[in-house]
């Protein structure tokens, strides 16, 4: 396996379901919390790290949001996204595609523009720093109602110029997509991409709504289109992206195992799946860690793998040549590697 995993860390990829508060480290966490001169309920980094101990999706909410707590600054928000992109730059990431979740700290009093300019900040250096290209994508609160999440897009108008698409995250059961059909709807009329999180505790007809109510591009997660063959079968015959995350699932009890995760599985239907690292902080690892972990489980080869990798740019938000660049820069690495 020591090959495979040489082969995984230098497979340019892109990484289209990463929340940029879940990558914020324990480290990184306790040093913004003295930085900030914010309470914290943990004595030590080795507190914080015994905390992401969880195994519901609710339980990691919790900590999740107590811990975004410590960012205050558009400095904090950019040294949140330069961490990530050093770490994803380091995975081979050269594309990345950001989910980002304003409400968490408008309800804070955290205006939106500190949060957003402190983002596209990080973005911009490490864009020069390693030539990494990334898209901001709008993430709404659905435990929220659609009133907070129109609040939102309001708020946002003067950045829309620079955020690529809108999103829906948080808690997924009890909160269907059909409950943020207008908004949705305005967030299409501004131009924005539309993504949402659907059938991962949700069942298939979560997955339904956000085609047919939200109008996504992209779907996020998906894991549980496998129980609806037909809806399979539309997924693929449409080649909606789906940005699954491996270690997130095994991290929330989506699957009970690695050895039981479907990734082998959907792209065998022929739907056109990607791998990425989700709340990396939180769930054991960034993408190249996701990767590994799905290829040893699932016993993926190279083909498999590079379809991943390709398949990461061909459902991105870049413009057609670029999407064309980076799958001929695969297809050479994949060609540079059996040439070994």
């Amino acid at each position: 396996m020591a090959d495979l995993d040489s082969f995984i860390a230098g497979l340019p990829k892109a990484e289209l379901h990463m929340h940029i508060e879940g990558s914020l480290e324990p480290e990184q966490m306790f040093e913004l919390a003295r930085r900030n001169k914010v309470s914290i309920p943990f004595a030590s980094v080795e507190e914080i790290r015994a905390a992401y101990s969880f195994s519901r999706l609710q339980d990691f909410l919790d900590i999740y949001y107590q811990g975004a707590d410590v960012l205050r600054t558009e400095e904090d928000f950019r040294d949140l996204a330069l961490a990530y992109f050093d770490r994803a730059a380091a995975d081979k990431v050269v594309h990345s595609e950001i989910f980002f979740d304003p409400q968490t700290h408008t309800a804070r009093g955290i205006p939106f523009g500190t949060v957003a300019d402190g983002l596209l900040a990080g973005m911009t250096e490490a864009e020069a720093k390693h030539g990494l290209t990334s898209k901001l994508i709008l993430c709404l609160l659905r435990h929220l109602d659609e009133e907070d999440a129109f609040a939102t897009l309001r708020q946002a108008e003067p950045w829309l110029d620079r955020i690529e698409a809108v999103g829906l995250d948080s808690s997924e059961l009890g909160h269907p997509p059909e409950k943020f059909a207008r908004v949705f709807a305005a967030a299409g009329e501004r131009g924005l991409k539309r993504v949402a999180h659907a059938g991962e505790e949700g069942p298939p007809d979560y997955v339904r709504q956000a085609l047919d109510i939200l109008r996504i591009d992209r779907l996020d997660h998906g894991n549980r289109s496998l129980e609806d063959p037909a809806l399979v079968e539309r997924l693929a015959h449409e080649k909606m992206t789906l940005t699954v995350c491996p270690l997130s699932n095994l991290k929330l009890c989506v699957v009970a195992s690695m050895d039981e995760h479907p990734i082998d599985r959907m792209l065998a239907e022929g739907l056109r799946v990607t791998i990425n690292s989700d709340d990396p902080a939180y769930f054991g690892g960034y993408v190249n860690d996701n990767y590994r972990a799905a290829a040893h489980a699932r016993n993926l080869g190279r083909a498999e793998l590079a379809t991943l990798a390709r398949n990461s740019f061909l459902g991105s938000f870049l413009g057609e040549p670029e999407i064309a660049d980076h799958l001929h820069k695969v297809d050479a690495y994949v060609a540079s590697a059996e040439a070994l």
